[in-house]
Order: C-alpha cells, then sequence, then structure tokens
C-alpha cells in the first residue's frame, strides 16, 4: 500500500537521518537513502531536490535550537548563564544526537551549512555562559571541554536511560566548571 505523501517525505527524512548517522553524509547516497525508505529515487527527488535539501531539512530544527539558545544566554550572565547553557546545551545535544553524530562525522563541511549558519556566534556565546563571563585560562578550558565532551557524550549511544544521561551530563558538566551541581 503507498504511503500518503507526508507520510512518505517524513519516512525519507528518518530514513535518511539514520543512514547519515551510520555511514556520514558523505558515505549516503541519494539511491541509498531511496532504498531505505522503500521508494523509488524519482519519488525521493519529487519530495526533495537533492541530498542536500534533505540534510538542510534534517538539521534546520537544531540550528533553530541553537539560535534559541543563544537568544535565551544574551540576557544572563555569570553563574546563571553557566547553569542555562549547560543545561540548555546538553537538552539540545540529546534532542538531536543523530543529528549531533552527522556534524561530528562530517565536521569541517557541516559546521558552514547553510541550515547552522548561527553556529559560530552561538557557539562563542555558549562559551562565553559556560566560563561564567570570565576570560580566565581555567575558565575557558573548562567551557571548552564541557562543549566538547557534552556533544561527544550526546552522539554516541550509551544504553543509559534518557533521563539519567540529562542528569549525568549536567552534573559532570557543572563539575567541570567547577560549579557545584543542584542536588536532586
Amino acid at each position: 500500500m503507498a504511503r500518503p505523501p507526508s507520510a512518505l517525505r517524513e519516512h525519507i527524512l528518518r530514513s535518511a537521518l539514520r543512514l547519515f548517522s551510520d555511514s556520514g553524509y558523505k558515505g549516503t547516497s541519494l539511491h541509498d537513502i531511496a532504498q531505505v525508505a522503500g521508494c523509488s529515487k524519482a519519488a525521493l527527488l519529487y519530495h526533495f531536490a537533492s541530498k542536500d535539501a534533505i540534510l538542510t531539512e534534517l538539521l534546520t530544527p537544531a540550528g533553530e535550537g541553537l539560535a534559541a539558545l543563544r537568544a535565551r544566554l544574551v540576557e544572563l550572565d555569570g553563574e546563571q548563564a553557566a547553569r542555562a547553557a549547560v543545561t540548555g546545551f546538553v537538552d539540545l545535544a540529546l534532542r538531536f544526537r543523530l543529528e549531533v553524530r552527522i556534524l561530528f562525522q562530517d565536521i569541517p563541511m557541516m559546521t558552514v551549512h547553510p541550515a547552522l549558519g548561527a553556529v559560530p556566534a552561538t557557539i562563542r556565546r555558549l562559551l562565553t555562559a559556560l566560563a561564567g563571563g570570565s576570560t580566565a585560562p581555567s575558565d575557558t578550558i573548562a567551557a571548552y571541554m564541557v562543549l566538547g565532551a557534552v556533544s561527544v557524550t550526546a552522539a554516541d549511544d550509551l544504553g543509559v536511560p534518557e533521563e539519567v544521561l540529562r542528569a549525568e551530563m549536567i552534573r559532570g558538566a557543572l563539575r567541570t566548571l567547577g560549579r557545584e551541581p543542584d542536588r536532586p
């Protein structure tokens, strides 16, 4: 039985997300996506003009999430900014864990992708917030360590329940930043 057009479009996106996260963007062809989605390449191209169009649609929500986090952090500073940056970044990394995996597989190409246009400015703001506004080397290095560790941890499948993973990622990030984690 044929899927309705919108259902096929969503199925193509889910298939592409899984393939991109498993094999990388470069390692996945339109043919691969069509095959996994159970449709012809022509049907895929009816819904998406190119592989890049699929990637753009997959990455846009993550880019929007980063932009929203950046906007929230602009009004904060010090301890409040650090805690909001840790919690917000962990939540984004977990929500978009497959997209993060794709980004890590093809980092040079992905960080300049138009769907993630706010990434450089957001990363700078996130690092400032994670460091609590401090420019001391110890705070700057800790902020970079948290940024990398949260991304890598979220991108891997550790087999841990999501709520445990989130709590431990936040607790570990706050400890790395030299801040006392909230008590459960």
